[in-house]
């Protein structure tokens, strides 16, 4: 389904705008500034995985961060 979903045009509209330049920069902007903060860990994973992960962009070990942390609270809600 991925697949086929990659495969389909991007429509924009007044909630979703198509982004700018500008639009980029503040989001990386205001990235820089606001870091995702957490316990630093070490964690080994297939290179796969890592690949697949560098594709999602410069800041992927946050993703991952977040990811697992979605995980977790999935598997073992508070």
């Amino acid at each position: 389904m991925l697949s086929d979903a990659k495969k389909l045009p991007v429509i924009y509209d007044d909630d979703s705008p198509e982004m700018t330049a500008d639009m980029e920069r503040a989001f990386i902007e205001a990235r820089r500034k606001k870091p995702y903060r957490g316990e630093p860990l070490t964690l080994y994973v297939s290179s796969a995985t890592i690949e697949k992960a560098k594709g999602l962009g410069e800041d992927y070990i946050a993703l991952l961060g977040r990811l697992l942390d979605r995980a977790l609270e999935d598997y073992h809600p508070a």
